[in-house]
């Protein structure tokens, strides 16, 4: 964190200290505030938010001793410096047992002071980042898996867009992967080694959402017992990723306006302009074209967000993937699970490649977990999952192997194979067959066409 605009709290009841503190620290860039005693440091961290404290320890009223000890009591985030007379060592190793970060001698140096300020400073800021990156990191930060045309020309434009600072603008269904996409984007750019921030924009009340994003000063509103930070200022030099952004109140719509336009904002309740030195990426499952029209998304909000758009295609217009992605899968599962599952048969490969996906890789992601739950050997098969509008494997016969090696070509066999059963099933019903299947009719013929099943394809409809 550099000191440069740091908003550090001078706390020493001696004026011509705070004045020669207020000199050097001012020097350095930095934005200085002053107490004169430990109750009104206390006072003031209610009101602001600095990234560091300087406290003397000898102070009438309160001492620093005390202030160390409300901080801990109040859980206060805050980096503090001590400030000791010269020779009390002991002084400064009990502060900095009740949590001081380091501490500095009277008669200040001032390369001393600038050393120890910019050091702490550092301090802060990667515990923040740590802090951040630890809350953001799951499953979700996995490399995009798939090699189909529609998956490679959307990473085509993500890497893109990664290189340059406009918004991003994130669509598709439920379940596609547009938070993958986001934690891709993000490292990808060259703001990869600061926060990625996330934001679910449905999750949260109006009120709450409004104070999750730009933070709010103490006394904002009831409950607002102290001031706290809000997304936007946490991530700092990194990027905002904004989740089912469609879903924005239209008060809030106005107030990301004008961050995106001036970037800048203030806090709720607050008079302060703050700079926002953010990305921003965006994403929704909504058809923003039509909001717009509409008149449910702002026109001008929509012009600012939709610089670079990428729409994420669903699982069923790229089933080619289905076998990267499900063998990742099955590896990511086992290891959580502590089982011994190398992948999945081929018949229920086969299954799974039939499948319309409704709910995209999110659906096929928990599908996959649970057969790896169920799965009693070390492969899957038919029987372990649990697909809506499949039966069991007597249901759906599947062809004998062929004793061609060919493992494409066996799934594609097996494929044939269960599509055929359930058209036999229903008379040759498409409509039937693909319920039975749970697939969308219009991809069941799609696989007819695909797969060459000709011989049923002129029974009833």
């Amino acid at each position: 964190m550099d000191a440069v605009g740091a908003r550090i709290l001078i706390v020493d009841d001696d004026a011509a200290s705070r004045r020669l503190l207020d000199v050097r620290l001012r020097a350095l860039g930095c934005d200085t505030i002053t107490a004169a005693d430990g109750q009104e440091a206390l006072a003031t961290l209610r009101q602001e938010l600095p990234a560091l404290m300087l406290l003397d320890l000898q102070m009438p009223r309160m001492g620093g001793m005390e202030v160390l000890r409300a901080l801990r009591r109040d859980a206060l985030d805050l980096p503090v410096i001590v400030i000791t007379a010269h020779g009390s060592v002991e002084a400064a190793v009990e502060a900095m047992r009740e949590g001081a970060y380091d501490f500095l001698p009277k008669p200040f140096d001032p390369h001393h002071l600038e050393i120890v300020v910019r050091k702490a400073l550092e301090h802060r800021g990667l515990v923040q980042t740590n802090r951040l990156l630890r809350d953001s990191l799951d499953a979700r930060t996995s490399e995009i898996l798939g090699d189909s045309p529609a998956i490679r020309q959307a990473i085509e434009v993500a890497r893109k867009a990664a290189a340059a600072v406009s918004t991003v603008l994130l669509l598709g269904e439920s379940g596609t992967g547009k938070e993958v996409f986001a934690h891709a984007i993000h490292r990808w750019s060259e703001r990869r080694e600061m926060p990625l921030v996330i934001v679910n924009c449905v999750a949260l009340s109006e009120h709450l959402l409004e104070s999750e994003l730009f933070g709010h000063e103490k006394g904002a509103f009831t409950g607002a017992h102290q001031t706290k930070k809000g997304k936007f200022e946490l991530a700092q030099g990194g990027t905002v990723f904004l989740d089912e952004i469609g879903d924005m109140p239209a008060t809030l719509q106005a107030k990301l306006l004008r961050v995106l336009q001036d970037r800048t904002f203030e806090r709720v309740g607050g008079t302060r302009p703050i700079k926002a030195d953010i990305r921003v990426i965006a994403a929704t499952n909504r058809d923003l074209d039509q909001a717009t029209k509409d008149g449910r998304f702002r026109e001008d909000l929509f012009y600012r967000l939709n610089v670079v758009r990428i729409t994420l295609p669903p699982l069923r217009d790229r089933m080619e993937d289905v076998p990267v992605l499900v063998r990742h899968l099955v590896i990511k599962y086992a290891a959580e699970t502590k089982k011994i599952v190398r992948g999945v048969s081929v018949e229920a490969l086969a299954r799974l490649q039939a499948h319309a996906w409704p709910g995209n890789v999110r659906e096929l992601a928990n599908v996959i977990e649970r057969a790896v739950v169920l799965c009693a050997g070390d492969r899957i098969g038919p029987d372990d999952l649990a697909l809506p509008g499949t039966g069991p494997p007597t249901t759906l016969p599947i062809a004998p192997h062929t004793g061609n090696g060919d493992f494409h070509f066996q799934v594609k066999a097996h494929k044939q194979a269960v599509i055929r059963a359930a058209l036999r099933q229903t008379g040759g019903n498409q409509t039937k067959a693909a319920e039975i299947l749970g697939l969308q009719r219009t991809h069941l013929v799609k696989l007819l066409r695909a797969l060459e099943i000709r011989e049923l394809e002129s029974t009833a409809r």
